[in-house]
């Protein structure tokens, strides 16, 4: 069973989505918070599986919420689907950076929100297409002030490259493995390996890692929905 928290500053909106969450096989709803800081407090008290997080709300916004989740010993296996009305640059960019596992807009259809509470929960990270295209943009647009990457590709195989610029383009586990011919199960192995290597905590901060180093660039062909739901 895949225990979610709802975490958003709307009741309305709250009740709809753990009414959604509590109807769906497999998945239960157990608890409700309104704004960023009860969020961080409800996911150390209750131990979520997945939080699906609203941006915008009082006391601490979704982004500095899900940072403080991600960052915290006692919630680090609590992953963050950040829902927002708002397909804004900077919260993709930043809500990516804080840790969150994904990025998907309120008007995302019921069935395809279950779907991604399923995928967070397994560990794969999930973009909305338009949210995708958009960060791809954004990191055309924006270099990282900071300068040079922190993290280099050292220790990484050939093989595991080609992986790496496929889950930055956008593919799922199985497309990759159509695409380069291996197995599914060959294909996890390599996204594990690329996460222990890489020390990203999910698939959605490999996605940034592959554009920081500069092993993908944001050119026209790297502009590619991400694979429907």
């Amino acid at each position: 069973m895949i225990r979610v928290l709802v975490a958003d500053d709307q009741a309305l909106v709250r009740g709809s989505f753990r009414l959604l969450v509590d109807t769906a096989p497999g998945l239960t709803a157990v608890g409700e918070a309104g704004t960023g800081a009860e969020a961080v407090e409800l996911a150390r008290d209750l131990s979520p599986d997945v939080v699906l997080m609203d941006v915008r709300m009082p006391e601490m916004d979704g982004v500095e919420a899900t940072r403080r989740i991600r960052g915290s010993a006692a919630t680090a296996n609590t992953r963050v689907l950040i829902l927002t009305t708002f397909d804004l640059d900077e919260y993709v960019y930043a809500a990516l950076r804080a840790g969150a596992g994904g990025f998907l807009l309120k008007d995302t259809p019921p069935g395809d929100l279950l779907t991604a509470i399923r995928v967070i929960a397994s560990g794969e990270g999930l973009l909305a297409p338009t949210v995708t295209r958009r960060l791809i943009a954004e990191f055309a647009r924006r270099p990282d002030p900071a300068g040079p990457p922190a993290r280099g590709l050292g220790g990484v195989t050939e093989r595991e490259r080609e992986v790496l610029v496929l889950i930055a383009r956008g593919l799922s586990n199985a497309e990759i493995a159509g695409h380069l011919n291996l197995s599914l199960a060959t294909v996890k192995t390599h996204v594990g390996r690329l996460l222990g290597k890489l020390g990203a905590r999910d698939r959605a901060q490999l996605v940034i890692v592959a554009y920081e180093t500069g092993l993908v660039s944001a050119a026209p062909h790297d502009l590619r929905a991400a694979p429907p739901l």
